[in-house]
């Protein structure tokens, strides 16, 4: 009699836990702004795990005073260090892959790209509110980096 109990009641919890660990996995979804509002992000589900590519520029082009040849043209990855991924539009791009919820609100294992340097960090995020996310991209530890905050 107590197996009959025991396994519906076992079951039950593993899909209840399953499930809040994906929903709480989801709050990140949709578009974020970038601390100084002139980029916005879409955060979106990539497989397993989360990404986020640039969905708005407040400057997707180059100045009209911009020299060799970019004047007006659309704003490019030229730092890549692949020479051959350096004509790909700013705008569009995916700058962040790999996060996995670990809950408590903190993805993990993630990384950011900075078109400004070429560069590749490791990253965390985490919700800091409703409204408010939280991207600590560094070298190593996480002690040695940068935070920024993203509005919805």
């Amino acid at each position: 009699m107590k197996v009959w109990v025991i396994g519906p009641v076992l079951l039950a919890v593993l899909l209840w836990t399953s499930f809040a660990h994906a929903a709480g996995g989801n709050a990140i979804l949709g578009f974020w702004y970038t601390q100084n509002h002139d980029t916005q992000f879409k955060l979106y589900k990539c497989g397993m795990d989360y990404c986020g590519k640039i969905s708005y520029m407040r400057h997707p082009d180059y100045s009209l005073t911009k020299k060799g040849g970019l004047a007006g043209r659309p704003r490019l990855d030229i730092h890549n260090p692949d020479p051959l991924l350096r004509n790909r539009p700013l705008l569009g791009l995916p700058l962040l892959e790999g996060f996995r919820y670990v809950g408590h609100d903190l993805w993990e294992g993630g990384k950011i790209y900075d078109p400004d340097n070429g560069k590749k960090y490791s990253c965390k995020i985490w919700l800091a509110g409703n409204n408010r996310l939280k991207l600590r991209g560094y070298i190593g530890f996480s002690l040695f980096g940068e935070t920024e905050t993203w509005v919805r």
